[in-house]
């Protein structure tokens, strides 16, 4: 029997997915959690296999809990579940230890299919991953700038590009306006843009804002 966690704060993406899991005879679901925090716990008390494991955690971020996860739980397998593309923190995110990356709006069937091989030790890489992989094989140089920024950065890109200012920031993710204000300095010099305007106009020009 493969023991799976979910963490995520939507009680409609954990309905959903406790729902595909059932329909498994060799899949069950033994614990839940919304905050990265409670997913730390979750794992330190309940010995699970897959812990499927959403970005966009309040308070804390998932990506940030990957290390912390990790180290109280190596045996645990991390299946990040997004909503964000690919391009976004995939790579980062496996890069961290990460063992697989879907995106929430695809496939169900890919779900399962990653669990069992993650349950299995080994890692379930779409072919969108795949092409990323790829593409950062032949170097940095290849990459568009905004695929270089790690997970916190990118939150804090897109929220400039939105428009929200450093206090909000802050507030939403759970840092300091001074650490918001140096991710947004480290960020800016990676992506060799000088204001906000810019950081707007980048986003929409490659299709990062809807």
């Amino acid at each position: 029997m493969i023991r799976i966690g979910l963490v995520d704060d939507h009680e409609l993406v954990r309905a959903g997915l406790r729902q595909l899991i059932s329909t498994q005879a060799d899949c069950l679901v033994v614990g839940e959690a919304q905050t990265a925090k409670q997913a730390l716990d979750l794992v330190r008390n309940v010995a699970i296999d897959v812990l499927l494991l959403d970005v966009g955690l309040p308070q804390q971020s998932g990506s940030d809990a990957l290390d912390a996860i990790g180290r109280r739980s190596p045996g645990t397998r991390v299946l990040v579940y997004s909503g964000y593309p690919e391009e976004h923190f995939a790579l980062d995110l496996l890069r961290r230890g990460a063992h697989a990356y879907l995106r929430k709006d695809g496939d169900p069937t890919e779900v399962l299919l990653a669990i069992r091989a993650l349950a299995a030790g080994g890692r379930f890489i779409t072919g969108s991953v795949a092409g990323l992989l790829a593409d950062d094989l032949q170097g940095p140089g290849t990459s568009a700038p905004h695929r270089l920024l790690t997970t916190r950065q990118f939150q804090i890109f897109l929220k400039l590009a939105q428009g929200a200012g450093i206090a909000d920031i802050a507030d939403s993710v759970s840092l300091s306006p001074k650490q918001v204000y140096t991710h947004r300095r480290h960020l800016m010099k990676k992506m060799q843009l000088a204001t906000s305007s810019d950081l707007t106009y980048y986003a929409l020009k490659h299709g990062i804002l809807g």
